[in-house]
């Protein structure tokens, strides 16, 4: 499996970011590149998305306490080291319950062939549209983006957390989540788009599960899935 620690993400033009209250780590895990996330604030840790390697990630988190584990979706790239993350910090696990039976069985569920850690365990907590999660200072709202997957779920960040937002697989840099695996669903997806077009503010910086980091403004620019 592979590991990336690629520290924190430069994101100075959110304001807790620049005032020293808020980071975002990055850490690229597992075969085909997925970018997990964690939200540190205050000394306590949020981690979104660990596809692969939980018990590396916990490591790389030692100076913070790990107090929730997310999944925007439950395909196994996602989802696979949520089990070893959990054991090794305590913390509870939190996702959408129209993706739980995925995430659960996600290594056999996995359409590329590649083994991955374990399945995801049955969450402690669902996730419906509305909620806020969080992590010291940093708010996160859940959005509902079905289309990748049937509980495919964004956060937004409210709070110290404004300006940033998770979207897993939904939304990419010039791109959108692919819709050909089971579950998916392209008109699904095309109605979360054109809704988090509007419920996404423009400045937002989006964090994708693969590949880079862009803005909604970027994308409603030149995204030919936003236009």
């Amino acid at each position: 499996m592979a590991f990336w620690d690629r520290g924190a993400v430069p994101l100075d033009d959110v304001a807790a970011v620049a005032a020293g209250r808020l980071e975002v780590r990055q850490f690229v895990v597992g075969p085909i590149q997925t970018n997990c996330f964690a939200v540190v604030s205050g000394g306590k840790a949020m981690v979104v998305d660990p596809g692969a390697e939980g018990a590396r990630i916990a490591d790389a988190l030692s100076d913070a306490k790990v107090e929730l584990v997310v999944a925007t979706h439950g395909h196994a790239d996602h989802v696979s080291g949520v089990s070893a993350l959990v054991a090794a910090t305590g913390a509870p696990f939190a996702m959408a319950e129209a993706d739980v039976e995925l995430a659960m069985c996600a290594r056999r569920n996995h359409a590329f062939g590649i083994t991955y850690d374990d399945d995801a365990p049955r969450p402690d907590r669902l996730l419906a549209p509305g909620d806020v999660v969080e992590a010291g200072a940093a708010r996160f709202r859940v959005l509902a983006a079905p289309g990748h997957t049937p509980g495919g779920i964004v956060f937004l960040g409210e709070g110290d957390a404004q300006g940033i937002a998770f979207v897993g697989d939904t939304l990419f840099a010039g791109s959108a989540g692919r819709t050909d695996l089971p579950g998916g669903s392209t008109a699904d997806l095309t109605r979360t788009l054109a809704r988090l077009r509007d419920e996404i503010p423009p400045k937002t910086h989006i964090l994708c599960g693969h590949g880079e980091d862009t803005t909604m403004s970027w994308e409603v620019a030149h995204n030919p899935y936003l236009r």
